[in-house]
């Protein structure tokens, strides 16, 4: 049985079981390698995507329980332009080993989504489920009040 999945506006069919990990329908099937394996637990956030425009951790949606379109990291630039998001990644050199980046990236994009100003406060509150072993979160959070600066058009300085 074929399930059907739009992946960063592109149409996909996947003969793999329902209950497969969509994490491993992103990496294994489609290549789309920016997703990362941390956990498995949804503990560490490194997995996090967004399906239906709400960020999730892939590791623990069955690909069988999809409700809507799937958006990876691969998926937040246009045209190789980078969003704001991860301009402001650049701009702060976020990421040391990198490993989370994608993972935070996308966090903060539904943060970003749901609350176009967020405080510190807000900041630590949505990200506290994303972990980074390199300890780069006082330069994520500079990085999210970056962009949401830049989004609401005040510029990325």
């Amino acid at each position: 049985m074929s399930i059907s999945l739009t992946v960063n506006g592109a149409s996909y069919e996947s003969d793999a079981p329902p209950e497969t990990p969509l994490l491993w329908v992103l990496r294994d099937e489609l290549g789309l390698t920016g997703t990362k394996y941390g956990c498995g637990v949804a503990s560490c956030g490194a997995c996090t995507v967004h399906v239906g425009g709400e960020a999730v951790r892939s590791c623990q949606v069955p690909l069988g329980d999809l409700w809507g379109d799937v958006t990876t990291i691969e998926g937040m630039s246009e045209d190789g332009v980078l969003a704001p998001l991860q301009e402001a990644w650049v701009h702060h050199q976020v990421a040391q080993c990198g490993f989370c980046q994608s993972g935070q990236i996308m966090q903060a994009a539904d943060l970003l989504a749901a609350n176009p100003d967020p405080s510190d406060d807000d900041i630590d509150a949505a990200m506290a489920g994303n972990l980074c072993r390199c300890g780069t979160y006082s330069a994520i959070r500079a990085a999210i009040h970056n962009a949401a600066r830049a989004l609401n058009g005040g510029g990325a300085g």
